[in-house]
């Protein structure tokens, strides 16, 4: 669904486990990494948007995780130009976003890739919660810090405490 100003709606997901790291997931077929996401259908909840899009892209259920917040607005981003579909209408121009952070609550082997036709994604690690930051493409990473700062509120003191400056050191578990 697109807005009047050209923004698809859409939810995104900070997943993270017990020790405050955060699902961090390869697009299939492709070197780039981000947190799952998706849009929100006709008439949709975001919170109904959000636990559908976990379970095709994640394959969690409700029960696997504990919802602990949602950030208070939406938040922007702008396509590059090169990704604008200048011949679609309605002309998309970016995602306007409602995220959501949860913690696994069931166990890890529940997480499963490949629960819809067409995976979103084809492997994943758990990550510094800050390390998205500096490793998503260039164009959402204003939106992850945004994100990342407001819904690391949500977190015990010094789960979320490093920087995004210090996370260009913080790696992926291997």
């Amino acid at each position: 669904m697109i807005d009047a100003d050209g923004y698809r709606l859409n939810v995104g997901i900070v997943l993270c486990n017990n020790d405050g790291r955060v699902f961090w997931a390869r697009r299939v077929g492709m070197r780039s990494w981000q947190f799952p996401q998706g849009g929100i259908k006709l008439n949709e909840a975001p919170e109904a948007a959000m636990y559908r899009e976990l379970y095709e892209e994640v394959g969690l259920k409700k029960h696997d995780v504990q919802l602990i917040g949602r950030t208070r607005d939406w938040l922007r981003y702008d396509l590059p130009e090169r990704y604008i579909r200048k011949h679609s209408f309605p002309l998309c121009i970016g995602q306007k976003q409602l995220w959501y952070i949860l913690r696994l609550s069931g166990e890890e082997s529940r997480i499963c890739l490949h629960r819809s036709d067409k995976p979103e994604f084809d492997a994943w690690c758990w990550v510094d919660y800050w390390y998205p930051v500096s490793d998503v493409v260039y164009f959402k990473r204003q939106v992850y810090r945004q994100a990342l700062t407001e819904l690391g509120n949500y977190l015990a003191p010094g789960t979320a405490s490093v920087s995004p400056v210090d996370s260009l050191s913080a790696g992926r578990k291997t």
